[in-house]
């Protein structure tokens, strides 16, 4: 046999390989199937763990209210706190700064469409209105919260010292959506339109203006308090 006719036999006796109809698109759905357990799977992890899932919010909050103006706040925290009858609130502390030039002194408190001008200084007790304790020179700072639920927190003097139980004020409630509680410490406290009504004093005048921030203030809690 000629070589030209052994290269033609042994051509004639290669392996043809087809691929059958159908299989790429099995593959493929098969490949799809795979991906969207996984996207499953992690979205049901981020719900179990559910600080993970508000880590960019949580950021994205603190340093949007760390350089608001004329009012900042350069720190926060959030609880549960069980009042031991069968009920609890969620309770937060922050430290505020006058970032503007000119003096201000709050008059109101805003969340989420409410408002309150009592405040607590020390303990429970007194109420007083928010106007008659929150004088802020510029650069001044002042702490929020009660003092027994963050033990530690500064407290440069009782003028200096003041909190809102949103939770609790009637003219409040429902402004607070929090997971906080005593089988979930770590979930977070967000309240919408959060912000301050404050007067400025410019030059012997006394301007009424309010602050509302553009994002929400979003807390991580910390461990409850019993």
């Amino acid at each position: 046999m000629s070589r030209f006719g052994q290269g033609a036999t042994q051509l004639a006796c290669e392996p043809t390989y087809h691929t059958q109809p159908g299989q790429g698109a099995t593959e493929y759905l098969v490949l799809l199937a795979v991906v969207l357990i996984v996207a499953l799977v992690s979205v049901a992890l981020l719900g179990f763990f559910p600080g993970m899932a508000s880590d960019a919010q949580l950021t994205q909050s603190k340093a949007y209210w760390a350089s608001a103006q004329p009012i900042a706040i350069t720190e926060w925290a959030a609880r549960y706190a069980y009042d031991g009858v069968g009920s609890g609130y969620t309770h937060f502390y922050m430290r505020i700064r006058n970032n503007g030039v000119y003096p201000i002194r709050l008059s109101k408190l805003l969340a989420n469409g409410r408002s309150t001008t009592i405040v607590y200084t020390g303990d429970w007790f007194p109420t007083v209105n928010i106007i008659s304790v929150a004088y802020l020179a510029p650069g001044e700072e002042k702490a929020i919260g009660y003092p027994n639920y963050f033990p530690g927190i500064p407290d440069p003097g009782i003028g200096n010292r003041f909190f809102f139980p949103l939770e609790y004020e009637p003219t409040t409630r429902g402004s607070v959506s929090s997971n906080c509680s005593r089988t979930q410490p770590f979930g977070t406290m967000v309240v919408n339109d959060f912000g301050f009504e404050y007067i400025e004093y410019i030059e012997g005048q006394q301007i009424t203006k309010q602050q509302i921030g553009a994002k929400p203030v979003t807390i991580k809690c910390m461990n409850n308090y019993d």
